[in-house]
């Protein structure tokens, strides 16, 4: 990205706050590639579908407000790119929510508590393989004929809700930096809409940077597919915070999930349920089952003012065979279990672990990853080695690296204490899990206790700085370095000092977390980054010849993205006066330990003063990963081959 089209983007950003919108009514299905722009706000009129073929585009910024319970669906076989911007979000909200922006700025706006089910949601449906058993042609075994109807979706055209097939590799479009407040919707009893809904979605689809606030349903459900996800805020959901069923066998990593309520209904209809509930399959027996790593995820639960039984339910719960591997993260304020074996669903005929001799519950914990079940097979080798990815290292279910934190009802830690999470994790040499005494996050603060149902209580969360502290400011392990995991060195979605919701979310702009943008950084594209690689920036002046220290919490590891250079895990980059990006700066120290640097007029890559950051002389800065070159005698430059720098 050239300094003009940096620029340009900052322009745009600034002029949503002041820009007439026009508002336009989608009420017809989109049957024709189509893009949606900033300069107006799109109110959807029934349910829309973005039919098989077409391609729907929403630029970075646009609104799209609506009053009456609509919804957007992407077909299989159609694509969406919705690529907002950290200053630019696409917004998907209802008009009651706009109403309260200040001079329609979107990055203004009052938090309504128990506000939901004020329009749909986002539906995405694609051709990867899944799971499922309500469709009477289907079978156990994968098939590419498999295929389901999507829940809380009823088109004319009853196959536009179709999902599921046999190409796990399917690109489905984009859909990054995007925030759904408000949302979900009661078809039927127990028919309701998520917030995103995601249906055998491969992972050829990139999904980054989303927000969901304030759902009636689950905030993210994934049905089967391979779709991986990555920086995702979910808050204050009516039922499960994130639903992972019907075979899904992706990754996720550095997600937020605060549980509370979105409203006044029973558990699940408005007061949140399970913050993670994950499932193997529809039906216990049948493949694919549910099989992924999560890593880096912030997981705060609703609990009792008192540790009662009426708060939140469990953060995390195992259901039908699913395998899942949970691993640097942070686990705190549990309403009731940290996690569980809910054995089944109860739908369906289902017997959960164990049924129709699959692998039982207990044996997953200490049963290699590799292993995977002879029970409904794919068809070849290769076909269950292409099936199954997410996990690379490791047992079927395991737990390492994570810290629980102010976990307070005295079930809290029965089943990991059985499962020996804090004894080696099921067999293994030491699972690095830690019950700790203070708080592995920066801040965080409740409201007035507030039972909204009648039956539940708990007190909100008003306010979160969900940066690092104490123990989670390290980890001993980092996720792989695999081409989508980043490996970080702390535990939880945040690294040291980044909080990455600022700017985008909903939660900035209610004031429910930090919305200054003193420190936090814009993001940009190096030419020598591929397409899709950010690298990220900020602004500010600071004095030639002034050093500042830079530490490294991933101080020795080896270089994460495999290009030349030294990883070193520093973190501030500069825009300068007359190039762009700049990088500037002569490395003074060892850089295994903090990092020095002195400010420079002319460095490597640097024409005119480096802009940096003002009053951060002699303060220590945190970041992951930027890479050093060595282009010449007389110590290391910084170079602008840089890749995914996290500061």
């Amino acid at each position: 990205m050239n300094r003009n089209t940096f620029l340009q983007g900052v322009a745009l950003a600034a002029g949503l706050a002041s820009a007439a919108s026009a508002q336009i009514t989608i009420s017809s299905n989109i049957t024709t590639s189509t893009t949606w722009t900033a300069n107006n706000v799109y109110a959807l009129s029934g349910d829309i579908y973005v039919e098989p073929g077409a391609t729907l585009t929403i630029e970075a910024g646009t609104v799209i407000a609506s009053l009456n319970n609509s919804t957007l669906a992407v077909c299989r076989g159609a694509q969406i790119f919705a690529n907002g911007t950290v200053d630019a979000p696409i917004i998907f909200t209802s008009d009651n929510d706009r109403a309260t922006w200040t001079g329609g700025n979107p990055k203004t706006g009052t938090y309504r508590q128990t506000a939901n089910n004020e329009w749909g949601n986002v539906t995405i449906m694609g051709s990867g393989y899944i799971s499922e058993n309500q469709v009477g042609t289907n079978t156990p075994a994968p098939s590419a004929s498999n295929f389901a109807d999507m829940e809380g979706l009823a088109p004319a055209n009853t196959s536009l809700n179709d999902y599921g097939g046999g190409n796990d590799n399917e690109d489905s479009g984009n859909f990054t930096y995007v925030s759904l407040r408000y949302g979900g919707r009661t078809s039927a009893p127990n028919i309701e809409l998520n917030g995103l809904s995601l249906g055998g979605i491969g992972r050829g689809t990139d999904i980054h940077h989303v927000e969901i606030l304030n759902n009636l349903d689950d905030g993210i459900e994934v049905w089967g597919g391979t779709v991986n996800l990555k920086y995702f805020a979910i808050t204050n959901i009516g039922d499960d915070s994130l639903d992972l069923d019907q075979g899904w066998r992706g990754k996720a990593q550095f997600g937020l999930i605060v549980q509370g309520y979105s409203g006044v209904g029973a558990q699940g209809s408005g007061f949140g349920d399970n913050a993670l509930e994950i499932d193997g399959a529809e039906l216990c027996s049948y493949q694919p089952t549910t099989t992924t790593a999560l890593y880096n995820l912030t997981v705060i639960g609703s609990p009792h003012p008192t540790n009662a039984a009426t708060a939140g339910d469990h953060l995390l719960e195992y259901r039908d065979n699913a395998n899942v591997q949970v691993r640097n993260s942070i686990f705190m304020d549990a309403g009731d279990e940290v996690m569980r074996n809910g054995v089944t669903d109860g739908e369906n005929g289902n017997t959960g672990y164990g049924c129709n001799g699959t692998t039982t519950y207990a044996a997953r914990w200490t049963t290699a990853y590799t292993v995977t079940s002879t029970v409904n097979p794919f068809a070849t080798p290769a076909a269950v080695a292409a099936a199954y990815t997410a996990q690379t290292s490791g047992n079927l279910i395991d737990w390492r690296d994570n810290v629980f934190f102010s976990n307070l009802r005295t079930n809290a830690y029965n089943e990991a204490n059985l499962r020996l999470v804090f004894a080696g994790g099921g067999g293994t040499a030491n699972a690095n899990n830690a019950i700790v005494t203070s708080s592995p996050i920066t801040s965080l603060t409740r409201g007035a206790a507030a039972t909204p149902n009648g039956s539940n209580t708990t007190s909100p969360v008003t306010f979160i700085d969900p940066t690092p502290a104490n123990a989670a400011l390290t980890s001993v392990e980092t996720a792989p370095n695999d081409g989508f995991f980043t490996p970080a060195r702390f535990r939880g979605a945040f690294p040291r000092g980044n909080n990455w919701l600022i700017g985008w979310t909903g939660l900035s702009a209610f004031g429910l977390t930090s919305s200054s943008q003193a420190a936090t950084f814009l993001e940009g594209w190096t030419n020598a980054a591929p397409t899709g690689v950010p690298v990220h920036y900020t602004t500010g002046t600071w004095a030639g010849g002034t050093n500042v220290t830079f530490g490294c919490d991933n101080a020795g590891q080896a270089d994460p993205v495999g290009a030349p250079g030294l990883s070193i895990g520093v973190g501030i980059l500069a825009f300068g006066s007359s190039n762009f990006p700049l990088f500037g700066g002569t490395l003074l120290v060892d850089p295994f330990a903090n990092v020095q640097f002195a400010v420079v007029g002319v460095g490597n890559l640097v024409s005119g003063p480096l802009t940096i950051p003002s009053g951060f002389s002699g303060t220590t800065l945190y970041s992951q990963f930027l890479l050093l070159d060595a282009p010449a005698a007389g110590g290391l430059t910084l170079s602008n081959a840089q890749k995914h720098l996290l500061p």
